[in-house]
């Protein structure tokens, strides 16, 4: 299998997380932000990242979305399972999935790109870095207005999450699911970020220990 992907992108981790978490051999292609829609949207007719190429005869050319992975891994490879045995534990699993996807992981990105371009300049203060940097705050609309809104989202998701993962290994019960693949992956630019490293110690175990049983590498700042 191939992924195509953004080398930084937290949406891209998730992917992985799941491939590892399936111990499914699968390889990497890193694609240029811009010019990837060249190569995707003939494929899925999507414009973003990742993409699964299963290369296998019998199966789709290409899957799109990460959450689409999610349910042709499972698919695929139903061992060890990724889904819950229970039905309302599963649609839990799913909901947090989504609420993760289309609201947090967004939120991750405004926080983190802002403090990359201020002071998080030094991660990295290379020309080429920066550009790209910039290039993704024009285009996802990222101000200080946006971020500020994004920071009071954080917030409020992270005292919800704290109640379920803090002290235990799961979000929803006593197994991993897709909801802790997605808020390991969909939170972990923030390990980087000072402020969440002193503030939210429990999401840095919790994102250390979801990563390790997926065999994938630690996020930057782990």
């Amino acid at each position: 299998m191939l992924l195509l992907q953004f080398s930084t992108s937290h949406y891209c981790r998730k992917a992985r997380l799941a491939l590892g978490y399936k111990q499914i051999p699968y390889q990497i292609k890193n694609l240029t932000p811009g010019l990837h829609i060249l190569k995707i949207k003939p494929l899925t007719g999507l414009t973003t990242l990742p993409v699964l190429l299963p290369q296998l005869p019998g199966y789709p050319q290409a899957i799109g979305d990460s959450s689409q992975i999610f349910k042709f891994l499972e698919k695929y490879q139903p061992q060890p399972p990724l889904f819950l045995p229970d039905e309302s534990q599963q649609q839990e699993a799913l909901i947090i999935e989504d609420w993760l996807d289309e609201s947090i992981g967004t939120a991750t990105r405004f926080v983190y790109y802002n403090f990359r371009a201020g002071e998080g300049k030094q991660i990295d203060p290379s020309f080429s870095s920066q550009l790209i940097i910039q290039v993704v705050r024009s285009q996802y609309g990222i101000n200080q207005a946006a971020v500020e809104l994004a920071t009071e989202r954080l917030k409020l998701a992270l005292e919800v999450l704290k109640y379920r993962w803090q002290d235990r290994a799961y979000l929803i019960c006593d197994r991993i699911s897709v909801a802790d693949l997605a808020a390991a992956a969909l939170l972990s630019p923030l390990v980087l970020i000072p402020q969440y490293r002193q503030d939210y110690p429990w999401l840095l175990e919790r994102i250390a220990e979801i990563h390790k049983i997926c065999s994938e590498t630690l996020p930057p700042g782990l």
